[in-house]
């Protein structure tokens, strides 16, 4: 298995929208770790951490998200993955 780690920023309407549960509940589903979390300019930042293919596939969920969010665009960045397991919401 190859491990990635990628940071995305994702703009549009993300925020009081669910996307950060929603990106838990996708991130877990995955088997990945990391974290997500709201920023104060109205986006939503995340780290996915794992298999590659599988933090491929969630960078790409994160393009659509939930029902009710209006993403217009997902930033990438590599990174380190984080020293804990399992997916977390951070502030």
């Amino acid at each position: 298995m190859t491990g990635l780690a990628i940071r995305v920023i994702v703009e549009g309407r993300v925020q009081a929208v669910w996307f950060r549960g929603w990106t838990v509940q996708e991130a877990t589903a995955r088997g990945l770790a990391g974290w997500v979390r709201n920023l104060g300019n109205g986006s939503v930042e995340a780290l996915f951490a794992g298999d590659e293919a599988a933090v491929r596939g969630m960078v790409d969920a994160c393009r659509q998200g939930p029902p009710a969010a209006r993403v217009v665009a997902v930033h990438e960045y590599p990174a380190t993955a984080p020293e804990h397991t399992g997916f977390l919401t951070v502030r």
